[in-house]
């Protein structure tokens, strides 16, 4: 059996929206963006929802608060502050 996982919500606008709308329906897994590097709340809420529905393991992409390198650069924080972004 292979399991096919993706990282999804990502999208910014309502084009990438809807290709990940239909992603959903392709998986078996979701790793979805905590928010540092794009997401946020009502994504990920949606994210939640939408996994649950439809019986997709959800795991989470967290990332350092860097939207404009997409989480890619490392960034020198205070152990509690990054654990703070990330929760």
């Amino acid at each position: 059996m292979i399991e096919l996982s993706c990282d999804l919500g990502e999208a910014e606008d309502p084009v990438g929206r809807a290709v990940e709308r239909e992603l959903w329906t392709l998986i078996d897994a979701a790793n979805v963006a905590c928010g540092g590097h794009a997401g946020d709340k009502e994504s990920m809420r949606a994210a939640a929802r939408l996994s649950s529905d439809r019986g997709i393991i959800l795991g989470a992409h967290p990332s350092y608060p860097d939207r404009e390198n997409f989480g890619r650069r490392s960034l020198q924080m205070d152990p509690r502050e990054l654990r703070r972004v990330l929760i």
